[in-house]
């Protein structure tokens, strides 16, 4: 019997790249070019499954190619709206993803972004690499207190709380977040968390706002101009969730004119093509999109992809099934 077709859209971990081999008649995107639409197409046609990556774009355009092959879209990474999920159900194609693997990596980075953004490390590191620091003095690049300070959290699932632990259990950080019902009164308990209903009740309140909600149509520009005139002025906007949840204009408007004190992002819109006036603002902290690039974390996700594909190819039920 033939070994089903597997694409994997991006190169992954090693690891799991011989696993895929062992089990299946694998495409490897040798030299990592990100795939076009018609790329796409082709493979939907000529395989039994696709893996996309996170930052891959599948619109039902792409999706309702005719003369479909492939069955199912192993989706490397835990956000899934870059696939019209709507036209994947329409044409019966099951969609995958990979929760639960890269809480801790993710929330590490978020934290990373708001101590940097708030103690101005990417700034302080470009001016020894230019040559141009002068010397200790009593008020050079002050910087805002992490310790004590009030975060809140725009989401509240796994990274979210994986996060706020880290800020209240280490940093004695006072912990808000928005939500449409109230978390787990355990997890509330032992973070002494507050829920508030709306933006409107929780950016004027915080020091420090990182997101942690979904994209797609629902949250997309969520942060904009009016949100971010809500947050105090010495307040930082940290992003690892997804970046078509931030208008970035508005962003790039409110460091400029310092309305917000600070910007750690991960996630961009239009990555990786970004908005080129955010690398002239000494304000914001960049990332390119580090959120799970850890080793382990990766050959998690890889794994998490390879367990659904054995599910759905052996007829047993699909641990991480979205569609």
């Amino acid at each position: 019997m033939n070994k089903p077709k597997v694409l994997l859209s991006r190169r992954w971990p090693a690891s799991v790249e011989a696993k895929m081999q062992s089990l299946y008649d694998v495409t490897l995107n040798i030299d990592d070019h990100p795939l076009s639409a018609d790329e796409f197409k082709a493979a939907l046609q000529n395989y039994d499954a696709v893996c996309p990556s996170v930052c891959d774009s599948l619109p039902a355009e792409v999706l309702n190619v005719a003369n479909k092959r492939c069955k199912i879209l192993g989706n490397f990474g835990v956000g899934y709206n870059h696939i019209d999920i709507a036209a994947a159900k329409q044409q019966g194609l099951i969609v995958t993803n990979t929760p639960g693997v890269l809480t801790q990596s993710t929330a590490d980075i978020a934290m990373t972004l708001l101590l940097m953004s708030a103690r101005r490390g990417a700034e302080g590191d470009r001016l020894v690499r230019a040559g141009a620091w002068a010397g200790w003095c009593p008020t050079h690049m002050m910087s805002s207190d992490v310790t004590g300070a009030t975060l809140g959290l725009v989401g509240f699932g796994r990274i979210a709380q994986a996060m706020a632990r880290k800020a209240h259990h280490g940093f004695g950080m006072k912990i808000l977040y928005l939500k449409p019902s109230p978390a787990d009164p355990a997890v509330v308990d032992e973070l002494n968390a507050e829920r508030c209903d709306t933006l409107e009740a929780l950016l004027p309140r915080c020091d420090y706002v990182s997101l942690h909600c979904p994209g797609g149509n629902e949250t997309r520009h969520l942060i904009n101009e009016k949100t971010l005139n809500l947050m105090k002025p010495t307040a930082h906007l940290i992003n690892t969730a997804r970046g078509d949840v931030v208008d970035s204009k508005a962003l790039i408007k409110a460091l400029q004119e310092k309305r917000i004190a600070g910007a750690g992002l991960d996630v961009y819109e239009g990555e990786p093509n970004i908005d080129q006036r955010f690398l002239t603002l000494d304000n914001a902290t960049l990332l390119p999109h580090l959120g799970s690039a850890t080793i382990a974390t990766r050959t998690a996700m890889g794994e998490k992809v390879l367990e659904n594909l054995k599910a759905y190819f052996s007829g047993k039920d699909i641990p991480d099934r979205i569609a």
